[in-house]
């Protein structure tokens, strides 16, 4: 399962002034949904904050579930793209985890609409909310399996682990990356790193 909720093929643009419309539209569509959520938010409302004309819009979502259907699916994919590259530089598996949190956190605190986003996507479009958590979850039970076999975690890692360290990542963001991101975010990640090295790191 991918990340991406593919564009029909008429929707697909063409061009690279096409993609930067597209992108300006689901940017426009965050700050939209973000602040009225998805039943006040409007299409008008996105094409505005978007400078373009609504006829731009209908080249390339049909109607208002359609671009938040994509926006999660953008979402959900932007979230990898910032986190993953930063995971790759852990000394290990442990490490790993921290440094995903930590980078998640960051990505909160710059991007706080990310969560009414998500959770209103569990009532607009059960599958693209099913989606976000479970392709996180799939990417770090992998992320855990490899850390096993290098020893770096317990041999008994599996699914379950990948969705409590999930759970644990997303309620820190809520509340040290949306509600108040005062406290470092470095600090945040080190405390919830240690339960990890206690519950799952490798016993001697």
């Amino acid at each position: 399962m991918t990340d991406q909720v593919p564009l029909r093929d008429d929707k697909t643009p063409r061009t690279a002034r096409g993609e930067r419309t597209r992108r300006a539209l689901l940017a426009a569509a965050a700050q939209e949904f973000g602040e009225k959520g998805f039943h006040e938010g409007s299409i008008s409302g996105i094409t505005r904050r978007a400078g373009c004309a609504l006829g731009s819009f209908y080249t390339y979502f049909d109607t208002k579930d359609d671009i938040f259907r994509a926006l999660v699916a953008d979402m959900s994919g932007q979230v990898r793209d910032y986190v993953s590259p930063r995971i790759a530089t852990a000394r290990d598996g442990i490490d790993a985890e921290r440094i995903g949190l930590l980078s998640f956190l960051e990505f909160a605190r710059s991007h706080k609409e990310i969560y009414r986003i998500i959770d209103e996507s569990e009532f607009v479009d059960q599958a693209a909310y099913r989606a976000h958590y479970e392709n996180t979850a799939a990417r770090m039970t992998t992320r855990l399996a490899k850390a096993a076999e290098r020893g770096d975690v317990r041999a008994d890692v599996e699914e379950v682990h990948a969705w409590a360290i999930m759970g644990m990542n997303v309620f820190l963001g809520l509340r040290y990356g949306v509600w108040d991101d005062s406290r470092p975010a470095d600090e945040i990640a080190a405390i919830a790193n240690a339960l990890i090295e206690k519950g799952i790191g490798a016993r001697g």
